[in-house]
């Protein structure tokens, strides 16, 4: 993960997302994804403009668990979480300026 993001699980998804009091932006992602790879940097930057929202990523082969709760089937999807649930879903690259626009537009 990045100095900017938090690394999500199985294990502590819903202690540092769905109870968290802040909006929680999350990059489901695999290593081995093209599209995944582009939009990391993005997300990295936006976490770190942002310290009003908690950022986090949530590799899809580690953690099915949660993937499959939360229904995804094409990576990256960033969801965007707010008291503890889904308020918007975006699957595939966005530009920057997208992303946090789509962010804003939830929280």
């Amino acid at each position: 993960m990045g100095k900017n993001t938090i690394e999500l699980t199985d294990s502590n998804f819903d202690q540092e997302v769905l109870k968290c009091t802040k909006p929680v932006v999350v990059d489901f992602w695999a290593s081995w994804c093209g599209p995944c790879q582009m939009i990391a940097p993005v997300i990295e930057e936006v976490a770190g403009e942002h310290p009003e929202w908690k950022v986090g990523k949530l590799d899809v082969d580690k953690s099915m668990s949660v993937a499959q709760r939360y229904g995804i089937r094409s990576i990256p999807t960033i969801a965007i979480f707010r008291d503890g649930k889904v308020f918007d879903t975006i699957i595939g690259f966005v530009p920057k300026e997208e992303l946090i626009r789509r962010i804003e537009r939830n929280i």
